[in-house]
């Protein structure tokens, strides 16, 4: 296996789920300078979420992510109901999703993890900062951890 118990070669697919295009400016631009080899899909609402992890209309050719960064406050469906059905579903259950939103609400984290999410990060204001936070997560979600591969057959 090649980094982040995938094969060799193989780049880490980061689903981003967020509305908020300066966000989305952001988090691409770090990833970008990422040293992981990585796939970074971007959906804007929940709905756009679901239709990706499910493989469904536009995105039935789509690889399933590896990790999935969540907004908690989105439109159509918030990340709440988008992190139930994905932990709720046997095929999806073991990708790791990180809540990233700009809500600290005590209320929220508590829903996040006791619907299952993997690690709750509330966004700093601060540009430099996000990136900073941005970073961390590169560093810690695709230089430590491990991924289950995955078969046609999940």
């Amino acid at each position: 296996m090649g980094r982040s118990g995938l094969p060799p070669g193989e780049d880490i697919i980061i689903l981003l789920v967020e509305d908020n295009q300066g966000d989305v400016r952001l988090l691409e631009e770090a990833f970008h300078d990422a040293s992981i080899a990585n796939t970074l899909y971007i959906v804007n609402d929940g709905d756009e979420a679901l239709d990706f992890v499910k493989q469904r209309n536009e995105y039935a050719d789509v690889a399933r992510p590896d990790l999935i960064l969540l907004d908690w406050k989105l439109p159509t469906l918030s990340g709440e109901e988008v992190l139930k059905e994905i932990k709720s579903n046997s095929s999806l259950e073991q990708i790791p999703v990180i809540v990233l939103t700009g809500s600290e609400a005590q209320t929220d984290i508590i829903t996040s993890y006791n619907n299952q999410a993997n690690a709750y990060v509330p966004k700093p204001v601060d540009p430099d900062e996000f990136i900073d936070v941005i970073r961390t997560l590169e560093n810690f979600w695709l230089s430590v951890v491990r991924f289950p591969t995955h078969t046609d057959e999940d």
